[in-house]
């Protein structure tokens, strides 16, 4: 088995195969690359994390719309090093190259590098993320994205923005309105630094990094914040195609794995590996088509197809709402049961869940909102 792609949801899949026994290879241009985005995800998504992989646990996880919520889920800040090396396993072959060509046959596929090295695989996987180096490239209109400029302060200085900054996950903060609705992310990273983020949710295209970085530049100023370290740049396309059924895997952003409202996806790549891997385990024994075909049945069956068709309806609405709306939809939101928030956010095949959370928001819009989201 070959695995196109080091990120994240690449070695959570190649570390579920080798455990598993199969002959697993892992590609990349850069292996070794350091992973530089900054991950957030919610502790019930991903409850076998090992304590090496948390960065941060942040005490109190706060939203604030029109009103100031504490969510009652723990959010987690990712130690990438610590991921990595939980995935990490000496039974995965490491490759330094770019996956040139893929030829399929019966009884399996011939890869073939860059430089011309040649490698036999009984299944390939493109974890490649939205570049889908193995499925079609990049998509071929215009996406709707999510974008973020990000600084990190010192606690200290980004108290001036996030009360208890060193303890705190803000969630979104919607108070500041402008001409396009951004909002302001924060984590606490672990040792005396905050990471804080213009944010912009959804839109397409997406709004540009030196827009939000002259909004987060006015945010510093505004609050006597006169300079930070690293600056994090954040583009997430929501509404990837699922890719059709071929001979090559997806996975990861390369399979849609994007929750097309909100952005996030390690959750669901890292939850979805140990299953991927086992319907590989399973199919290789009718032959590699069996076995493909059951890895992508294991990521898109009947009800996640359901909820995904369901949450890009989310994302459509989210797109066209104004300053205004926006704060307004998420007040509503925030002040439903974290049942009903998760079963959005998380439950990828929580068909029923999904669609009671939606119609709930629809039955509290008052009307302008109401209106917004029939249309």
């Amino acid at each position: 088995m070959l695995i196109a792609g080091a990120g994240p949801a690449g070695w959570a899949l190649a570390g579920a195969c080798a455990r598993l026994g199969l002959d697993t290879a892992l590609a990349d241009p850069a292996p070794d690359a350091p992973w530089q985005a900054t991950y957030g995800l919610w502790a019930d998504e991903a409850p076998d994390l090992p304590a090496s992989a948390v960065a941060a646990a942040p005490a109190r996880t706060l939203a604030i719309a029109v009103s100031e919520y504490v969510i009652p889920r723990q959010y987690l800040v990712i130690d990438n090093n610590g991921l990595r090396d939980a995935f990490a396993d000496n039974r995965v072959e490491v490759v330094t190259g770019q996956v040139d060509q893929v030829v399929s046959g019966k009884l399996g596929t011939t890869v073939v590098f860059d430089g011309g090295r040649r490698m036999a695989a009984g299944v390939v996987v493109d974890a490649s993320g939205a570049g889908r180096a193995l499925s079609g490239g990049p998509a071929k209109r215009t996406t709707a994205e999510q974008h973020a400029v990000g600084v990190v302060l010192d606690v200290a200085d980004a108290e001036r923005l996030v009360p208890d900054a060193g303890h705190t996950a803000l969630f979104m903060d919607w108070r500041r309105p402008a001409p396009d609705p951004t909002f302001l992310y924060a984590l606490p990273l672990g040792g005396g630094r905050v990471l804080v983020e213009e944010t912009s949710l959804a839109r397409r295209p997406g709004l540009g990094h030196d827009v939000l970085a002259a909004r987060l530049k006015a945010r510093f100023a505004g609050a006597g914040i006169r300079s930070g370290g690293r600056t994090e740049r954040v583009r997430i396309p929501l509404d990837l195609p699922v890719p059709r059924n071929s001979a090559i895997v997806p996975f990861g952003v390369t399979a849609g794995l994007v929750h097309p409202a909100t952005g996030y996806s390690l959750a669901g790549s890292l939850r979805l590996a140990p299953l991927v891997a086992k319907a590989v385990a399973d199919g290789l024994a009718q032959g590699p088509s069996a076995a493909s075909g059951a890895a992508r049945r294991a990521l898109w069956g009947p009800r996640a197809r359901a909820v995904h068709t369901l949450r890009k309806r989310g994302l459509n609405a989210l797109l066209g709402m104004s300053c205004s709306e926006l704060p307004e939809f998420f007040e509503l939101f925030f002040a439903l049961p974290v049942e009903r928030q998760r079963a959005f956010t998380s439950g990828r095949e929580d068909l029923t869940g999904t669609a009671v959370t939606m119609a709930e928001i629809f039955r509290r819009s008052p009307g302008k909102l109401r209106k917004h989201l029939i249309r």
